[in-house]
C-alpha cells in the first residue's frame, strides 16, 4: 500500500480535470544519517535558536521575514500568501505537452512525485490521459503550487503511472558560455575519431538495469558502522595505481583492447568512423 500522500489536487488540461494525489518517489527510509557528536565525550550536538536580545526562543516564537532595508524587516506568514492564490493554484495545469528530448535532464531538480487518481471518477479520464500520452509519446509540462511555490513540472507516463518531475527555472541554471569559453579549440585526427568511436561501441551496454547500481558510499559506511560496532581494526584498503600512459594514441589503443575484452568483441575501425565486427570484416 502506497504511503501517505504529500499533495491532493487536479491534474487539470483544458477543461479536463482529473482528482489525482501525489506521493513522493524519492525513498529516503534505508538512507544512513550520521548525527554530530563532541568530540571528547560523544555527547550529541544540540542547536538552539537564540534572539540576541530574548535569549533561547520556541518555535512558536519564531516568524519569517524579509528585510527590505538595513534591520528592517516585514513578516511573511504562508497563511497570509495562500489567501493570494486562487482556487485553481490547487491544480497541475498543463501548459501543452512535448517531446521527452526536448526538456534536458540538466533542468530535473531530483524531485518526483507519482500520481495516482483520487477515487473511482479520475480513474478513466486517468487511464486515457495516460495512454493518449504514451500513444503520442509526449510529456506534458505544467505549473502546481508545492511548498508554497509555484513550480515547474514535467507530467511523463511511467509504466502504468503518471509521474510528476520537478524542474529548475532556466534562470537558476548557470549559462554554459563562459565555461565553454575556457575550452580551447582542437583538431580531432581522423585516427584518434575513429579510435574513440570503436572505443565507444565497445564500451556500450548491452543490457541496461538501473537497479543493478548500489550506493558504494552507504554500503560502505553500513559496513564502517558495523565494524566499529564489532570493535574491529579499520586497515586501508590497498590502492593498486593505474601505469600513466601519457600518450593520447597510446592511452585509446590500451583502452579499445581492454573494452573489447571485456565484453567480449573483437571490433575493428572501420573507414567511415564507425567499428565493425572483426570477424565480420575479414569475412564481409
Amino acid at each position: 500500500m502506497p504511503p501517505r500522500s504529500s499533495w491532493k489536487g487536479y491534474l487539470k488540461l483544458s477543461l479536463v480535470s482529473v482528482p489525482v494525489k501525489a506521493y513522493t518517489a524519492n525513498d529516503t527510509a534505508e538512507e544512513i544519517r550520521l548525527n554530530q557528536l563532541h568530540a571528547d565525550c560523544n555527547a550529541r550536538v544540540r542547536y538552539k535558536k537564540v534572539c540576541p536580545e530574548h535569549g533561547e526562543l520556541k518555535s512558536d516564537e519564531i516568524v519569517s521575514g524579509y528585510e527590505y532595508t538595513k534591520d528592517s524587516y516585514v513578516v511573511i506568514d504562508p497563511s497570509e500568501l495562500s489567501k493570494l492564490r486562487l482556487e485553481s493554484d490547487k491544480a497541475i495545469a498543463i501548459e501543452g505537452f512535448i517531446a521527452p528530448h526536448e526538456v534536458d535532464p540538466l533542468y530535473f531538480a531530483g524531485r518526483t512525485y507519482y500520481l495516482l487518481p483520487d477515487g473511482p471518477a479520475g480513474s478513466r479520464p486517468y487511464a486515457l490521459l495516460h495512454k493518449g500520452m504514451r500513444d503520442s509519446e509526449v510529456v506534458a509540462l505544467a505549473k502546481v503550487v508545492m511548498s508554497g511555490r509555484t513550480q515547474l513540472v514535467l507530467v511523463r507516463p511511467i509504466g502504468k503511472l503518471l509521474a510528476m518531475s520537478v524542474l529548475t527555472y532556466a534562470k537558476r541554471i548557470r549559462d554554459l558560455e563562459p565555461f565553454q569559453e575556457e575550452l580551447e579549440s582542437l583538431e580531432v585526427a581522423p585516427e584518434e575519431d575513429r579510435l574513440t568511436q570503436t572505443l565507444i561501441t565497445a564500451s556500450r551496454l548491452g543490457e541496461f538495469e538501473l537497479d543493478a547500481y548500489t550506493d558504494k558510499y552507504a554500503d560502505e559506511l553500513g559496513r564502517l558502522i558495523q565494524m566499529k560496532i564489532d570493535g574491529q581494526e579499520i586497515v586501508a584498503a590497498p590502492d593498486l595505481e593505474e601505469p600513466k600512459i601519457l600518450n593520447l594514441m597510446d592511452a585509446l589503443k590500451k583502452s579499445v583492447a581492454q573494452a573489447q575484452s571485456a565484453s567480449g568483441k573483437r571490433m575493428a575501425p572501420s573507414t567511415d568512423g564507425g567499428a565493425k565486427d572483426a570477424d565480420e570484416k575479414a569475412t564481409g
